[in-house]
């Protein structure tokens, strides 16, 4: 594969990535949505969280199992509490790896 066609291959990405990223934020910013979907919508990151750390979970290390338990008990309390989601990842990942220190 030749430069050029790598970058052609490269921006046809770029832009078909772009597009439907972009078309939500241009159509919805004229829309006044309800309080429900509003609602729902602030709720998104916390379960796409959930649903990609909670796997992991039963998979980190079957000999002591409680010690991904805890990581994700401090990742939902801190979640719960309505944390920034950056922060309820660090602290879940900080509690797991102290955990594994012991």
């Amino acid at each position: 594969m030749s430069n050029k066609t790598a970058l052609l291959l490269f921006l046809g990405m770029t832009v078909v990535t772009y597009i439907p990223r972009m078309l939500p934020v241009l159509l919805l910013g004229k829309v006044k949505l309800g309080p429900r979907t509003e609602k729902f919508l602030k709720l998104i990151p916390y379960t796409a969280m959930s649903a990609l750390v909670f796997p992991g979970v039963f998979s980190m290390d079957a000999a002591r199992p409680w010690i991904g338990l805890t990581g994700v008990a401090v990742s939902g309390l801190l979640a719960w509490r309505k944390c920034p989601m950056v922060l309820c990842v660090l602290a879940g990942i900080a509690a797991v790896f102290l955990l594994l220190l012991i």
